[in-house]
């Protein structure tokens, strides 16, 4: 891979920005190639990168000029603007937002299960990847695919870093108030979710009891194409007092109808993936393990009851890394292999 590219990362101080970050270092770009950007409020401060720094520099419509590639990592109303500029500049851009995941438009891409979307005609600059629950979800269920799988029931605990540094901050001060005896001031989260666990992620739609990330499964899937989008997924998306990582629960029906060994002989085929299933000796996947993993891990593989065909697992994701961060830089890397 060509490491001459030059390469702007909005919102590179945030929790996602910092890991788009430490995987363009490990891939080698140097850090002359790299433009750091972020709000006015970091405007100057500097990044380590190695043994080098960069400084971050305000994000404006004039941010990607020579740019060939920009990885976006910032909330939907930020990333927008950003990425529109960045494809009138000439720059391929990723967001790793939920701006444009609905958007027929913008091809929404995840490596592990439609690659091959990246090298195809695309109506403009713009690629979305989505969201890490989805990302988590379709990969385990393509690494099924040669079982056939129907139906889908979600559970999906997420971390408070889905909601970004902002969830982690929050989460970190209203923990050290309560251990103070204090009750904490004001949330991110509809709830406090220190000490709690909240079943809402996202807002709720109008006219639906779904909330915004358990109404993504589906939607996203569909554009995914693959597995995922063959199957019924259903579920509720809960938000835990875990900093990073998520845990999926998933109960799936397999047409095929193979035996518990079947089934873990094809996740462990895949390159994705790291299966993690020994149950007597307490391995199985945990958010504390998955932690700057960068495969998807999966355990805790049963036959459930209810019929023929039917299985628990369950299936770990490091959020901001492979569920975002890792996704954005692989899209970007085939992007610029055009």
């Amino acid at each position: 891979m060509d490491r001459t590219a030059k390469i702007a990362v909005a919102g590179a101080t945030g929790t996602v920005g910092q890991e788009i970050l430490s995987a363009l270092l490990e891939r080698g770009y140097p850090s002359q190639n790299i433009t750091a950007l972020g709000s006015e409020r970091s405007e100057g401060d500097e990044i380590e990168f190695g043994d080098d720094t960069i400084p971050v520099e305000k994000a404006g419509p004039d941010s990607f000029r020579g740019v060939h590639l920009a990885l976006i990592a910032a909330p939907p109303e930020v990333a927008r603007p950003l990425a529109l500029a960045a494809q009138g500049s000439g720059a391929w851009a990723v967001d790793t937002s939920s701006a444009f995941r609905a958007d027929p438009k913008v091809p929404l891409i995840l490596p592990a299960v439609n690659a091959a979307d990246a090298s195809a005609p695309i109506d403009g600059r713009i690629v979305a990847v989505p969201s890490a629950t989805t990302s988590a979800l379709a990969t385990a269920l393509e690494a099924l695919g040669p079982l056939q799988p129907t139906d889908v029931h979600v559970t999906a605990l997420l971390s408070a870093s889905f909601a970004g540094r902002g969830g982690v901050e929050a989460l970190e001060q209203q923990t050290a108030a309560l251990l103070s005896g204090r009750e904490p001031e004001g949330s991110l989260f509809p709830h406090r979710l220190g000490f709690n666990a909240i079943p809402q992620a996202g807002r709720f739609q109008a006219g639906s009891a779904e909330s915004e990330e358990e109404l993504g499964w589906t939607a996203e899937g569909d554009r995914l194409g693959g597995a995922i989008s063959r199957a019924q997924v259903s579920g509720t998306a809960v938000v835990i007092p875990v900093f990073y990582g998520h845990l999926l629960s998933l109960t799936v029906r397999l047409n095929a109808r193979p035996g518990a060994d079947d089934v873990r002989a094809v996740l462990k085929a895949s390159a994705a993936l790291k299966l993690l299933d020994q149950p007597g000796e307490r391995v199985y996947p945990m958010p504390m393990l998955v932690t700057a993993d960068a495969a998807v891990h999966v355990g805790r593989v049963r036959a459930a009851p209810g019929g023929e065909g039917w299985f628990h697992l369950v299936v770990a994701v490091d959020n901001a890394g492979r569920g975002a961060a890792l996704n954005a830089v692989e899209v970007g890397e085939l992007l610029l292999a055009r």
